[in-house]
């Protein structure tokens, strides 16, 4: 069976940076990316804070660094990894991954899975997602043209998504835990001054209640614990990220929270195995810091795969 030298799981900006420099590395490199799985960056509506691109949506600049990471040769496959095993190819050691497309081998490993979005867990989440609880403002903004919404959440993502949503909703509140938000000032100030967006500050949502589609939610006061009923047609879940990697099952060392645990040249507790973006524990999770990843995981990948290979340069 034919072996690649680089395996990069995940398509985000992490992953498609790995691609473009296992590339131009020379390195036989397969890129898997979930069809199903949308990453922060997609779901972004408008990315400013990218240097040298002073504005673009999420997806233009996604685009553009796959066309990109083509360009230097990388391969790609839509597919959702769901194990990663130890291997042998031709007496070396190998890694195994394995997918819904079938079973792939390479020499290294990238793993640029990002994270996926938190769950409030409150009752009528579950049963009312898709009719009117959303976590993605650009894939369902449009539905709730001159609908009263909420948005849950104070950071950079949540208060950038309700503004966002004011194009379309008549109405948006932002339901936050905290008495400040978390969000950047310049996102802070453009809400402020935005008269479609209100403010509930100290407050947790307790539940989601309607029929066919959202109808209401209950909403707690932290400080007083007094629970009251707000009317709306919709809710958008903006409650922080959890890293994508239940996939491992302990195949590689994690933090508390489910983080891949990597040094400075982005190796993980398993020689081999490298990772990168908002998968791993980190303090800032932005697109640029996970490009920056995705270069160092595919640098030292690219190292060790050359030092198996007998090809290192001395």
């Amino acid at each position: 069976m034919s072996i690649y030298d680089i395996i990069i799981i995940g398509g985000g900006p992490a992953g498609m940076t790995a691609g473009i420099y296992a590339g131009r590395g020379g390195m036989d490199a397969l890129l898997i990316e979930s069809p199903s799985v949308m990453g922060q960056a997609i779901m972004t509506d408008m990315i400013e804070n990218y240097p040298g691109v002073e504005k673009a949506t999420g997806i233009e600049l996604m685009n553009s660094f796959k066309k990109q990471a083509l360009e230097f040769g990388l391969k790609t496959e839509l597919g959702t990894v769901n194990a990663l095993s130890k291997d042998l190819h031709g007496g070396e050691p190998a890694w195994k991954v394995e997918g819904d497309n079938g079973v792939n081998s390479s020499r290294a490993v990238i793993i640029a899975t990002g994270a996926v979005p938190k769950k409030l867990g409150v009752p009528g989440e579950e049963e009312l997602v898709g009719r009117g609880v959303s976590y993605c403002a650009t894939c369902d903004g449009a539905f709730f043209k001159g609908k009263d919404i909420v948005v849950v959440g104070g950071g950079d993502t949540a208060v950038e998504e309700a503004i966002f949503l004011t194009r379309f909703a008549g109405k948006v509140k932002i339901i936050h835990r905290r008495e400040r938000l978390r969000a950047a000032r310049i996102i802070q100030d453009r809400a402020f001054d935005n008269p479609k967006i209100d403010f509930r500050w100290n407050s947790v949502v307790e539940e989601i209640g309607g029929g066919e589609k959202v109808q209401k939610i209950k909403v707690k006061d932290v400080n007083t614990a007094q629970v009251d009923e707000m009317p709306c047609e919709g809710v958008f879940i903006f409650a922080g990220w959890k890293p994508n990697t239940g996939f491992l099952e302990d195949m590689v060392e994690l933090d508390e929270k489910g983080h891949i645990i990597v040094d400075d040249h982005m190796r993980s507790s398993k020689e081999g195995v490298f990772a990168a973006g908002d998968c791993c524990r980190k303090s800032l999770h932005q697109v640029v810091t996970a490009c920056g990843d995705g270069a160092i995981a595919a640098y030292s990948a690219q190292h060790y795969v050359e030092e198996l290979k007998g090809t290192a340069y001395k």
